[in-house]
């Protein structure tokens, strides 16, 4: 199938749990590698906005780490599955409308579905990558267990998908993330 949108170099797909520093680890690449080279991409963007507008609420706010985002989450988990089981690439194929810079790094990779629909759509310039972080320095991040969240197909999808090209520890030391990221940027230069 012929790539949608622009035509990528690499495209990153990073997966993790929350409050593992996937977002994190994506803006320091991006503020790296600049914005003219490096878009990041977010499955959740065109998911909260039209669960927003279906169901008349603020997309701005389900964008943010807000309690007005946690009081949806569940739901929108739930309709957001829908569409998944209807379309399975309808959300990865509004992401990359428009997108131009030769490096995407899709942050929020959940599941099986969206690795296989950007492997069958974009091929060998598609990478995974898992970011990992101990319970502990999560919980330092502000995360607490969430049934109906952190045990649904949103956080546990890619638990046992095995075979990521790449694992980043980020588990608080600064010194081996910088590290792990360089070898990560290197490898990006290594495709430019």
């Amino acid at each position: 199938m012929a790539p949608l949108g622009g035509a990528p170099r690499l495209v990153l797909l990073f997966s993790g749990k929350r409050k593992s520093g996937k977002d994190f680890v994506t803006e320091a690449l991006q503020s790296r590698l600049g914005a003219d080279v490096c878009a990041i991409l977010r499955l959740s963007g065109p998911l909260k906005e039209q669960y927003a507008q279906e169901h008349g609420l603020n997309f701005q706010r389900l964008l943010d780490a807000s309690t007005y985002k946690e009081a949806y989450r569940r739901d929108m988990i739930r309709w957001g599955e829908e569409k998944r089981q209807a379309d399975p690439g309808f959300f990865c194929r509004k992401i990359v409308e428009g997108v131009s810079q030769p490096v995407w790094l899709v942050s929020d990779t959940r599941r099986v579905s969206d690795i296989q629909w950007f492997q069958e759509t974009y091929g060998a310039m598609t990478q995974t990558i898992r970011v990992v972080a101990l319970e502990q320095s999560r919980q330092q991040r502000g995360w607490v267990f969430t049934p109906g969240v952190d045990d649904a197909e949103s956080e546990c999808g890619l638990d046992n998908f095995g075979g990521f090209d790449w694992v980043i520890e980020n588990h608080g030391d600064e010194q081996r993330l910088e590290e792990q990221l360089e070898n990560l940027i290197e490898f990006i230069h290594s495709r430019l």
